[in-house]
Parts: structure tokens; sequence; C-alpha cells
């Protein structure tokens, strides 16, 4: 193909969109505004160590985004610490220990039920009634409502509610039960717990997020004759006619352009080219990551639990990773992970920390990890769209012309993960593909 195709910006989406079209024959020019690709999930720099701006967990459900990584020259098999499903919490917590056993779908969820710990014979009945019901039904619920009227018609019991369905709403969806839509809740179990058993998989990066996948797609892209702007910020978009041109520049003209940016900055860049009406409607939650450091001989049994948290008490952890688990060179570094940190509130970063610490100290019943050796909070102030029940969310094409919208808000049956992304910008090339441009 002889179709040039501006693409703006390297967060996931961007990265899968320019990887999809260099793949697809066309030329690619890339542009991302900041220095590190990656977007709202990508490497920062603590203590002189590589971590992120969040700690993220991927599924084997995240069909996308491993066969493009897969397509770029890296293996998932290394890449990633593979721990099958599971919601474990500390055992001074005496909550639940659920942990799926390595067998064909649907006997793991049977295998991990029979053996969980912590739960009632009514939990349990309840739990497998959900999971029943959900086959008969093909995951399909109809008109859509929030995650907690759904888990009140399938009669789930209250500590079913507070130790699995609202930590799982929390963080598949950034957005809480009450809020949460019940379809696109049901579509993450549906390819996770409905499919086959790797889909369920829990993946967990043992490099950086830029690493793991935008550093490589770029690094890809220009292999296959695609130009990279890094540092390089698109302000206006314009089309002359024929082609579309950026900022006014006449000397690169495009037949395309794939807008991948954050929802707000897509707003502003389409204002007066199509409609932005969905976009602006869209509202969103921040997520907050706490990393706390700790001597290296400092170490959990297992590379991650679930916590209870209890706000009152300024217990706002909802899991914690030790990543010296996964990451060489990163012993004693933990990641405690806030999704829905608006509710955090005024709580500064120190007695955020402080009350994370004294959550961990408590849960653990290990006191030294009340006091770690120096910690940092990292917010991202919006991590993902807020997926509310019957939200209208913006669709791919805005401009048969060529102009189109890529980013994990963008019109799909997940929430804002990263798979939503790298799909969203897998679809938008496979749009362009079929249109007569």
């Amino acid at each position: 193909m002889d179709k040039e195709i501006a693409v703006i910006g390297a967060g996931w989406a961007g990265c899968a969109a320019a990887v999809e079209a260099v793949s697809a024959g066309y030329g690619v020019t890339l542009f991302e505004a900041s220095r590190i690709p990656g977007g709202r999930a990508r490497k920062t720099v603590l203590e002189g160590m590589a971590a992120d701006n969040g700690q993220h967990m991927l599924l084997g459900a995240y069909r996308e985004t491993l066969r493009l990584m897969r397509q770029i020259g890296i293996d998932p098999g290394t890449v990633f610490l593979n721990l099958p499903l599971q919601m474990r919490y500390p055992p001074c917590s005496k909550a639940m220990d659920f942990v799926t056993p390595r067998w064909p779908a649907p006997l793991h969820l049977a295998g991990g039920l029979l053996k969980a710990s912590g739960l009632d014979a009514e939990d349990r009945l309840a739990l497998a009634r959900f999971f029943t019901r959900c086959r008969a039904i093909r995951w399909d619920i109809g008109e859509d409502r929030p995650v907690i009227r759904l888990l009140e018609q399938f009669r789930q019991t209250p500590k079913l509610y507070a130790l699995l369905w609202r930590p799982l709403c929390l963080a598949a969806l950034n957005t809480s039960p009450e809020e949460a839509s019940a379809n696109v809740f049901m579509a993450v179990l549906r390819d996770s717990l409905g499919k086959k058993r790797a889909a369920s998989d829990m993946l967990i990066p043992k490099t950086d997020l830029s690493a793991l996948f935008p550093e490589k797609a770029l690094e890809y892209c220009a292999a296959q004759g695609g130009e990279i702007r890094l540092g390089q910020t698109v302000r206006q978009i314009a089309f002359d006619g024929k082609n579309w041109i950026l900022d006014g520049k006449a000397d690169k003209r495009y037949d395309a352009v794939i807008v991948a940016t954050s929802a707000p900055v897509a707003g502003a860049l389409l204002s007066g080219l199509a409609d932005t009406a969905a976009l602006d409607a869209l509202d969103f939650e921040p997520v907050t990551t706490c990393y706390l450091q700790y001597p290296p001989f400092i170490r959990l049994e297992q590379p991650f639990y679930a916590l209870l948290d209890y706000p009152e008490k300024r217990q706002w952890g909802q899991y914690v990773f030790d990543r010296g688990h996964f990451i060489d060179g990163q012993d004693g570094l933990f990641a405690v992970v806030v999704s829905v940190s608006s509710a955090v509130g005024e709580t500064g970063t120190e007695d955020l920390a402080a009350g994370i610490g004294s959550q961990l100290a408590e849960s653990f019943g290990r006191p030294e990890l009340e006091t770690p050796l120096w910690s940092r909070v990292i917010t991202e102030k919006r991590a993902t769209f807020k997926c509310l029940a019957g939200l209208a969310r913006p669709g791919t094409l805005l401009d048969e012309r060529g102009l189109l919208l890529a980013g994990d808000y963008v019109s799909g049956e997940y929430p804002g993960t990263l798979e939503s992304a790298v799909s969203s910008g897998v679809k938008a090339v496979r749009i362009l593909a079929k249109s007569p441009l």
C-alpha cells in the first residue's frame, strides 16, 4: 500500500495501531508528546529503579495484546509471571484463600471452590450457582444495570461481595459496584472465567510497562519503515479537501489520522472536526499506587495478595504486590494498589503511605512492615474512564474521509484495560483497511 497514516499518541492504543498499520503495509508516522511511550501505563524511575506509574496485571484472556506481543518478537512466557486464577488474603486476615488448580475449564473453578478456605457452605453454593447460571444464559444479562443489582439478583452473599466481587469490580473496572456496568463486568468474567482455563491466568509483568510492549512496538515500526516522533505534540488536525494535515504543515499529508491520545486531549484535538459529545461526557477515576521499599530480606510468601481495605481506619490498600518475586533487583519493594482512589479524598501522600504501612503490618502480623525505608505515592488522576452502567462510549470511525479514534475508552465490551486499548488500535486499522481511501 502507498497510503500514509498518522497515529497521534504512543500509548498502548497508538502503539497497537502503528504495529497493525505497518504490518498491513501502510506508511506510518507516530507522534507522541512524551519522550517515554506507554501513555497511562508507562515506565517511571524510583530511587534509580525502573518501576511503573501504576502496578498492572494482565489476563490470559488478553488475546490481542498477547498476539501483538508475539508478532513483534516478545515471548509472553518470558516477560510475565504466570499465576493461576486466585484471590488470596493474608492469613492474619482470616478472610479467604481461593486458588484454582491448573485443570481444564470449568473444572478449575470447581476445584478452587472446593479447596477454598474462609467460605461457608452458603457462600460456596451461591458462587457455584452464579457460574452455573452465567453459563446457562451465555453470560448475557440483557439490559445493563449496576453490578450491585446483578449480584443481588444472583443472590450473592455479603461475604462473597466483600471478599470477591467488590475487589474484582474495583480492579477490573475501576468503578464502584454501585455504579459499574454489569454488562461490562460480565464480559470480563465471560472471557476469563467462561473460556479455556488459560484465559483466567493472571499475568504479572516481569519488566517495566514501557519495555513490556510500547518500546518494542516502536522498534518494530521503525524497522518496517515507520517514522517515530517522540517529544512532538500535535495541536491541530485539518482536512484540505483531499488529505489530512497536522499543525498546518502541508509538507506532509496523510490519507488517514488515528487519534490515540487520552480522552480529554482527543476531545480538544477533534473539536470542530467531529461530534465529541460522547468524549466530553466521559468521567474518570484515578488509581493510586503506593511503593514501599523495605530491606531486601523482607519478603511475602506469595507474589501478590488481596487486602481488606478500611478507609475509616486509613487502610486504603486493596492489593499488594511483592515485586521481588517477579522483577530482578527489586527485593523488598512492595506496590500497593488503590483503585477508585478518588475516595482517598484529601489524604496527603505521607499520611496515605503511613496508613498503608500500618495496614500491611496488621494484615500480615509483621510489625516491621509499618516502617519502610522509603515510600512513594503515584496517582494517575485519570487512570480510566468511569465504567458506568448504560454508558454511551465514543465510536471508532469519526469521519469516513479517514479520521478515527483509538483508546481504552472507545466503544467496546471491555472496561479501561490494556486489552481495550490494544484492541481499539487494531480495530481502527481494520476499519481503515475496509474503507475506500
